[in-house]
């Protein structure tokens, strides 16, 4: 789980709404169109007071029914007007901030892509889907809402304030009386409201990470029977986050009310302080009349501010949030470098000098997880890497194509250091089958193509050959079928066999293979290994390997012992002379014989 952000402040929220302009700013002539579309729009309804204090004071008061027609007449143009200038402000926003939106959408997959694998290891993906879906929903809706009508509201209120003193300026300042109050509640209530609003999305993201899980994991959870208690810790989070959006409602009621009551009462103390002035002859009633309707127009504008504020925190909130990530440095940019090969080509193949690793959250004083390691694979070779479970295996593989920057010491293909290399030349030259095998839901093809792109339908095949995947052809597309989400339509040993497919197809000069053949029978894996020599014996590989019938694919061992390299040799060196090795190994092999223990021969 990815540390809690600091509190969020007013300042905050404004310089990450502020950030919101580079997206904004190519569709920034529409925007300002419909907001003055908007403005003009909200200010034509005050006009219509205007018009009824002529009516009244005018066709009314002379008793005159054809101006009564005339002004209702006007007003009907204007309700017209209004409303066709609302729906234009609505056309203007509605395509450009679709399309801002679905920019910050890309840029924030596309930066996730770039990040180093270290991050994602911290962050829990529910946490990153609701950045990406229900946070810049929100952010859309600010711009083209909240955003806008604050400005709008903004203005409407001082127009109409303006009209009210042109009427009558006693009247006029005892609306605007509760102006200094409205502020003040208004600043506090965004204080609380933006503590609450963060608290709520992050409890979003907590809950989409377990909806995730429970979907991608509903095997296990099936398979033991946990669906009661799966489901009794998903109602605790749902608890949870009824919880806080009761507060967010509280808290809006509660402004709301505030908001409502105080003017209403100013516009109360008005009617009877104008009423007064029309019995006394010093305010005539048309006057009052549009005196009170101005006021009842400026209601709206008013009331809605405590609405505004609150979506502008939780838009501030979410826009907090996405620059959270996008604010996460990249996976740095190589350094061109000079390839390290020697004159007598010593520094062909793959090699590990001094290398050392320790990962980013390892508490201070903690031994690294790979501490000097210093080996070299020849041009051709492939060299098994053995090693207890927790001896650092896996993470040493995740080096060779950078997933993970070594800490220390340096890595070279072919003499080159990888760390002066572009990842993409990088991970072309490069081909990995990982431990866990993970498919994607597309067909089967794209899947396998994965492991290169502009592969020829010969080498597909050729790959699925070597892998033993013809049982695709047996699918009812072939290798057009739709795999399905992590590829869980098909058995663990079908998967493993197309990641193997994935990581062969492209012929790669250096191949990295992490456990490859864990999940196969007997029977397929020996099918498998007779295949996989051939393209070994075309490239430079590490294997991980477990047990003998997959060590005996490489030339030579290495053994990884609490994160170094202890012994490396032939399979039947280090059988005799390495007793860790000899009890890693110890068992029956696939012709059934038993593996000899120290110091005897096979």
């Amino acid at each position: 789980m990815p540390e809690q952000p600091a509190e969020p402040t007013d300042r905050s929220a404004v310089r990450s709404l502020l950030r919101l302009w580079p997206y904004v700013r190519p569709v920034r002539v529409r925007w300002i169109s419909a907001a003055l579309v908007a403005v003009l729009a909200s200010c034509l309804a005050l006009v219509i007071p205007l018009i009824l204090k002529w009516m009244v004071d005018g066709p009314v008061a002379d008793r005159d029914p054809g101006g009564v027609w005339l002004g209702a007449l006007y007003l009907l143009l204007l309700g017209i007007v209004e409303a066709g200038l609302f729906g234009l402000r609505r056309w203007l926003v509605a395509r450009p901030l679709a399309g801002v939106e679905a920019s910050m959408r890309a840029d924030l997959y596309r930066h996730l892509q770039r990040l180093p694998v270290a991050f994602h290891d911290r962050w829990p993906s529910g946490q990153l889907l609701s950045r990406g879906t229900t946070d810049l929903m929100l952010l859309r809706m600010f711009l083209a809402f909240p955003l806008t009508f604050l400005l709008v509201n903004g203005t409407t209120i001082l127009v109409g304030f303006i009209i009210l003193f042109g009427q009558d300026w006693s009247l006029g300042l005892v609306l605007l009386t509760p102006a200094v109050p409205l502020m003040i509640l208004c600043s506090l209530f965004e204080t609380k409201y933006s503590l609450v609003a963060r608290k709520a999305q992050d409890q979003v993201g907590d809950l989409t990470t377990v909806v995730e899980e429970s979907v991608l994991g509903i095997r296990i959870v099936k398979g033991f029977g946990r669906n009661r208690s799966q489901a009794l810790a998903f109602r605790a989070l749902v608890q949870r986050l009824r919880s806080t959006e009761l507060g967010k409602a509280r808290l809006l009621a509660g402004i709301w009310a505030l908001i409502t009551a105080i003017p209403e009462l100013a516009i109360g103390a008005a009617l009877v302080l104008g009423t007064i002035q029309v019995a006394d002859g010093d305010l005539s009633a048309g006057t009052l009349v549009a005196f009170l309707s101005t006021a009842l127009a400026l209601r709206w504008p008013v009331e809605s501010i405590g609405f505004l504020l609150a979506m502008s925190q939780e838009s501030a909130t979410a826009a907090d949030r996405f620059f959270e990530v996008m604010d996460v440095a990249e996976e740095p940019e190589p350094e061109p470098g000079t390839p390290g090969e020697g004159a007598d080509g010593a520094g062909r193949g793959l090699v590990f000098e001094g290398v050392e690793f320790r990962y980013p959250d390892a508490g201070p004083g903690s031994p690294p997880a790979l501490a000097r390691i210093d080996l070299r694979i020849r041009p051709g070779e492939t060299m098994a890497l053995v090693g207890a479970t927790g001896s650092g295996k896996t993470t040493l593989t995740a080096l060779v194509p950078r997933l993970h920057e070594a800490t220390g010491g340096r890595i070279l293909l072919d003499g080159e250091d990888i760390a002066t290399m572009e990842r993409s030349r990088l991970r072309e030259l490069v081909s990995v089958a990982f431990e866990e095998p993970t498919l994607f839901s597309a067909t089967v093809g794209e899947n396998v193509l994965m492991g290169a792109e502009d592969a020829s339908e010969g080498e597909l095949h050729r790959a699925l050959s070597v892998a033993q995947a013809d049982f695709v052809h047996d699918l009812p597309q072939g290798v057009g079928t739709q795999v399905g989400e992590q590829g869980l339509s098909l058995s663990g040993g079908q998967r493993q066999r197309l990641a193997l497919a994935r990581a062969v197809v492209g012929t790669p000069r250096f191949l990295v293979l992490d456990d490859p053949l864990s999940a196969l029978d007997v029977h397929t894996e020996t099918l498998v290994e007779a295949a996989l020599r051939r393209v070994l014996a075309e490239t430079t590989a590490l294997v991980v390997a477990h047990r003998p019938s997959t060590v005996m694919l490489a030339d030579r061992v290495a053994l990884l012992s609490e994160g170094r390299i202890s012994a490396v040799g032939t399979h039947q060196e280090l059988l005799r002379t390495h007793a860790e090795y000899a009890w890693l190994m110890s068992g029956a092999d696939d012709s059934g014989v038993l593996v000899p223990e120290e110091g005897s021969t096979r």
